[in-house]
């Protein structure tokens, strides 16, 4: 279900070339400074995931414009219910939130985190 072998390539091309959000993001979370290690560009079933947490499966979402089209609104809402149906939670920000509200997209991992670990320890 991780991280098939076919997508190797696309998922090794997507790491090398991430939106400036993406980076953003990414510098933020990177060596497990929220608690848990994230991996960008992961696999999980057909899907490529912006950012992961398999301690706790999260899953952290960047919207650019594509998705915000009809099109694209229906293809992240049958791949977020393919997600959570997986047992994963979905957390989704755009690509402005991370840009311009970067300080509490990190307070609200923080406390989806804490409240995951809280949940997984029972």
């Amino acid at each position: 279900m991780f991280n098939d072998s076919k997508q190797k390539e696309l998922r090794k091309g997507l790491r090398g070339n991430l939106t400036y959000p993406e980076f953003v993001l990414w510098q933020a979370i990177r060596c497990k400074t929220l608690g848990v290690k994230f991996r960008r560009q992961h696999g999980i079933g057909r899907y490529i995931v912006d950012f992961y947490a398999p301690e706790i499966s999260l899953v952290v979402e960047l919207d650019g414009e594509s998705h915000f089209s009809e099109k694209g609104m229906a293809a992240d809402k049958i791949r977020t219910e393919f997600l959570c149906d997986s047992g994963m939670k979905v957390i989704r920000f755009t690509n402005l939130q991370v840009m311009q509200e970067l300080p509490e997209i990190l307070e609200h991992l923080r406390c989806e985190i804490a409240q995951r670990k809280t949940m997984l320890t029972f």
